[in-house]
């Protein structure tokens, strides 16, 4: 019986990444395809991958990149959409941009004698420009989400982690789950 219970397990493992991989392509082909009005499936998720990248490409032309520019100002005056443009444009430009922020992995002490620590991202060497020039902010992500929290910390309590920034961040949402190789631990 017990075999059979470890059994089950072991097939949950592998069947339920697959089948929660498969439900979200097919809610995400099927919503876009739905948008487009598009009778094969899949088609439209492809358009809207072609789009995208050609929206990108002509966002690189120096003309394009000026009328963009004035878009993007008048959108951050307008007050309530604003609040929503920039925050979408930073997160995304956080992890996908030319200014990513999360490329500093570090181990930060929480507790004053140390023996406590959790792992971020540094986004800020100094906060001189608040009045604290000795803290810096990191942002420490939350296991199996999208939500974290900013912590603003002594600078001697980091210490950056020479490692991949892409397998820390998959290591911290996993809940460390998956493996993540260090090469040596130093200060910043």
């Amino acid at each position: 019986m017990r075999s059979l219970l470890n059994y089950f397990l072991r097939g949950l493992v592998v069947v339920a990444p697959v089948a929660l991989t498969v439900y979200v392509c097919v809610v995400i082909f099927t919503t876009i395809d739905s948008w487009l009005h598009l009778p094969v499936p899949g088609v439209g998720f492809l358009v809207m991958l072609l789009l995208i990248t050609g929206v990108g490409f002509v966002a690189s032309n120096l003309i394009t990149t000026s009328l963009i520019g004035f878009v993007d100002r008048a959108l951050e005056r307008l007050p309530f959409v604003r609040l929503l443009y920039s925050s979408a444009k930073d997160m995304l430009n956080a992890f996908v941009g030319e200014k990513r922020r999360f490329d500093k992995p570090v181990l930060v002490s929480v507790t004053s004698d140390g023996s406590v620590k959790v792992l971020a991202f540094l986004t800020s060497d100094s906060l001189a420009a608040l009045g604290a020039a000795d803290h810096v902010t990191v942002y420490m992500p939350q296991s199996y989400g999208l939500a974290g929290h900013i912590l603003v910390v002594p600078s001697s309590h980091v210490r950056r982690i020479d490692a991949d920034a892409a397998e820390v961040m998959a290591f911290i949402i996993s809940g460390g789950v998956t493996q993540v190789e260090t090469k040596a631990v130093k200060t910043p």
